[in-house]
């Protein structure tokens, strides 16, 4: 009791504003199968029930998306201005199912980019229920929508959630086109000022990020992220740093590379290959291969 009395940034007791972590998965569960109507359902989906379904997960979606908004609002102490927040919390939450149709249309842009772009999909069918990057792109686009409408903490709290289940950590604030591929995805880090354009490759182990972390809270609102144009690729391992980098239309960025300036249009970016050495033993035999030459090779 002393410690909670200590660090009360640790405990949330007697708190009416407490966002519900739980409610907000569910959020994202029931979105995901408006979204992508039948992959997810339990039981199968018929053309003369679709209204009814859609009916129902809307009317479910309203009612927690206008109480944890309003808790999310209440949070910030927005009150005090006079804002009423029941009105705008339920006024947000239809805003943002609004936007729905249009995040289907662009998320159906994803999947084809996911298809296309893998040669081991054999289905469409096949990225929707199996790809974990398009599960990260699908709620960070969901997520974004609800940022855009100035929702405190619960776009963070779903992007974190696809983090924690797919590797892959997309802040909420960070603005993605169109026809968006990820290969693979794990350990992919795109920090909140990014821009994408459209058509854009990227591959496990990218990091978009920020130049000066270390200056914290003094760099809110600031452009800390790059920006990467239409149909760039980015392979594997690279690091991409500073608000002011952009990344030229069509340019491929090789693997493992570490980018801190902008990029020129159509250009391709490599990193000298390491030298490899093979050695035999250092007696030059093993037991059994008396006899067997070992040589030396540089690659």
């Amino acid at each position: 009791m002393a410690s909670y009395r200590e660090e009360k940034n640790l405990i949330k007791i007697d708190a009416k504003n407490q966002i519900s972590d739980a409610v907000v998965i569910e959020l994202i569960e029931n979105l995901r199968d408006l979204i992508f109507a039948g992959f997810f359902a339990k039981k199968r989906l018929k053309n003369g029930s679709v209204e009814y379904y859609v009916g129902d997960l809307l009317e479910t979606l309203l009612y927690h998306l206008k109480k944890q908004i309003a808790r999310a609002l209440r949070g910030v102490d927005r009150e005090r201005k006079g804002l009423n927040v029941e009105e705008e919390a339920e006024k947000t939450a239809y805003a943002f199912l609004a936007r729905i149709p249009e995040a289907r249309s662009v998320l159906a842009t994803d999947v084809a980019a996911f298809y296309e772009g893998d040669p081991a999909a054999f289905s469409t069918d096949e990225v929707v229920l199996s790809y974990p990057g398009l599960y990260a792109v699908m709620v960070s686009r969901l997520a974004h929508e609800l940022h855009l409408l100035g929702v405190p903490l619960i776009p963070r709290m779903m992007t974190e959630h696809a983090h924690s289940r797919t590797g892959i950590d997309i802040h909420p604030g960070a603005s993605i086109g169109h026809h968006f591929f990820i290969d693979h995805g794990t350990g992919i880090v795109i920090g909140e000022t990014t821009v994408i354009g459209n058509y854009v490759k990227i591959y496990q182990g990218v990091t978009l990020g920020a130049l000066s972390p270390r200056a914290g809270q003094t760099l809110r609102g600031v452009k800390r992220h790059p920006t990467l144009r239409d149909h760039v690729t980015v392979y594997s391992g690279t690091s991409i740093f500073g608000g002011s980098t952009v990344i030229g239309e069509g340019a491929v960025i090789g693997s493992n590379a570490f980018i801190t300036k902008s990029v020129p249009p159509h250009t391709r970016v490599s990193i000298p290959s390491p030298e490899l050495r093979f050695k035999g033993e250092e007696d030059g035999q093993k037991p059994g291969l008396e006899g067997v030459e070992f040589l030396d090779y540089v690659i």
